[in-house]
Formats: C-alpha cells, sequence, structure tokens
C-alpha cells in the first residue's frame, strides 16, 4: 500500500535500524521502544492485522521471533521477553499493517503488558462454546 508507513519501512524506502532482514521479513528497533531492545518484526507484504496474514507467513513469523528474542536475550541481557501483536484499534493497533512487537523485559521496568484477571462464568463459556462452531 503506497500510504502505509510500514510497508515503506519494510521495503527499505525510509530508513530504519535493521536487525535482520530476508525475502519476507524486515525486523526493526522501534522508536518509540517500550524498553531497550524494542524492535518489531514487519512482513514486506502489507496485511492489515493477523485476519488477512496467511498461515504459513503467521508460522514464519513466530519462528522469526523466536530466532530473534533468542539472540536479544544473549545481545541485551534481560530478564524477560513479551511478545505483542494487537489487532485493531480497541486493541491497541495504531499502524494497520500486521507486525509484531518483541519487548525486552527487566526487572521493575514497569512497561505495563499486562492486565488484571476476570472470572470466566458458566454462562459466558457456555455461549462461547455453542458459537465458536468455527473452530470444530
Amino acid at each position: 500500500m503506497s500510504d502505509c508507513i510500514f510497508c515503506k519501512i519494510a521495503a527499505g524506502d525510509i530508513p530504519s535500524a535493521t536487525i535482520y532482514e530476508d525475502d519476507e521479513f524486515r525486523v526493526i528497533l522501534d522508536l518509540g521502544p517500550a524498553t531497550k531492545g524494542h524492535a518489531l518484526i514487519l512482513p514486506k507484504q502489507h496485511y492489515k492485522d493477523i485476519t488477512e496474514l496467511p498461515e504459513d507467513l503467521a508460522g514464519k513469523a513466530m519462528i522469526l521471533a523466536k530466532k530473534i528474542v533468542t539472540c536479544m536475550m544473549e545481545a541485551i541481557p534481560c530478564d524477560g521477553y513479551n511478545i505483542v501483536q494487537n489487532n485493531g484499534e480497541p486493541a491497541g493497533q495504531t499502524v494497520f499493517h500486521f507486525h509484531m512487537h518483541l519487548i525486552p523485559r527487566y526487572v521493575g521496568d514497569h512497561a505495563g503488558v499486562t492486565w488484571k484477571p476476570g472470572t470466566l462464568s458458566e454462562e459466558v463459556k457456555k455461549e462461547i462454546l455453542e458459537k465458536a462452531a468455527c473452530l470444530k
């Protein structure tokens, strides 16, 4: 897409701090990092979100995330990692080009990628199990 900032970055049209690149992906350091070493996996082809991403590419993105995280944990030692992928504005997606955040975590960093757990009620559980026929 000609107006997509991540398409331009993934294609190399806009300079970035690229830490990895292959035929399908570019991995860059985030310009607004949650923590030191925060990176983004960008597919070179445009897909709005995970629902448009082909299954084989989704699998490759997760394998790449493992490779990058494993390397970065040695390069810039940290205490853990978040792999975050947002879909839709209410979920925090601000650039509508599929991407994955790889966020190193450090004790006391206060990056805040957590939520307060709720409770799964019997009513909601039954509703979801009945309506999720697409998974059967």
